[in-house]
């Protein structure tokens, strides 16, 4: 890999792991709900998760699909079916009670877990293979794997700085409903260039 391509590589692992999307909604909803500290695990899950994610399609599961055009279908339903209820259960999410959040933020395993059926994360390693590492070898994808790593934690972890720093202003059960809903609204969104 060129110099020039591997520059191009990180500007595009950062473009697209800090705009907003489904990763970077939940976390900015964590970061409320539970704070910076109890949100590393969900931040973790997604950095390591997806650099996975991005080995495994280099390798080998870009031809499952391409062989399979029913799979991406059947991904897409999947997808957006837990998305819907993932909303629903930001929506929903209990106020806090004596300074403790109710529920539990995302595991390091839910967070890697979901990138599988997260549309962002699926365009995001099917991009960065095909365009830097196409048929460039194993070391090629490994790379992509880790650059994406690297820069997608720094990148998330903005937005589970960011819910904390809002977190003193939705001390009360009316704003914070409201917020939680308008996150849930704004993942709902994030399915659009899926379904369009």
């Amino acid at each position: 890999m060129t110099q020039e391509l591997f520059l191009s590589l990180i500007g595009f692992a950062f473009a697209t792991s800090v705009t907003p999307g489904p990763n970077n909604m939940m976390l900015l909803a964590s970061g409320v709900n539970f704070g910076f500290r109890r949100t590393v695990p969900h931040m973790l899950g997604i950095s390591i998760g997806h650099a996975l994610m991005v080995f495994l399609v280099g390798i080998g599961l870009v031809q499952i699909f391409h062989h399979w055009p029913a799979l991406t279908t059947a991904l897409k339903v999947v997808s957006v079916g837990y998305m819907l209820w993932l909303a629903w259960k930001i929506a929903h999410a209990a106020a806090p009670r004596d300074g403790q959040p109710g529920g539990v933020p995302f595991s390091f395993l839910q967070a890697a877990a979901f990138q599988w059926v997260n549309p962002k994360a699926w365009a995001m390693a099917l991009t960065a293979v095909t365009v830097y590492a196409g048929g460039e070898g194993v070391l090629a994808m490994l790379t992509v794997a880790v650059v994406f790593c690297a820069v997608n934690l720094p990148s998330v972890s903005v937005w589970a700085y960011a819910g904390q720093q809002v977190r003193h202003w939705l001390t009360t059960n009316r704003r914070l409903q409201v917020f939680n809903c308008s996150m849930a609204v704004l993942l709902v969104a994030s399915l659009w260039p899926v379904l369009a």
